[in-house]
């Protein structure tokens, strides 16, 4: 993963990794799929090396979707981890 390997090369604070949904299901279940995601995430990182305590986990569920959609669309692009190095 490339978040890995950057952290070996360049200066960083922590990683953010961010988890989102689309708008399909209750907002409830949404939040906890995206804390799902994101922590999926992280664990790849901790696998290849990368100290749990650099990484910040957040789940925004479908508070912050890429392509503006109606409640119960399902959006592909809106399923997605970021992943922010600082």
């Amino acid at each position: 993963m490339e978040a890995a390997q950057a952290r070996t090369t360049q200066p960083l604070t922590r990683i953010e990794v961010n988890g989102h949904t689309d708008t399909s299901g209750p907002a409830r279940y949404n939040q906890g799929l995206s804390e799902r995601r994101a922590a999926a995430v992280a664990a790849e990182l901790v696998r290849l090396g990368v100290p749990r305590h650099e990484i910040v986990t957040r789940g925004l569920g479908q508070t912050q979707p890429m392509v503006p959609t109606p409640d119960n669309t399902r959006e592909p692009q809106n399923r997605r981890v970021e992943i922010v190095l600082r």
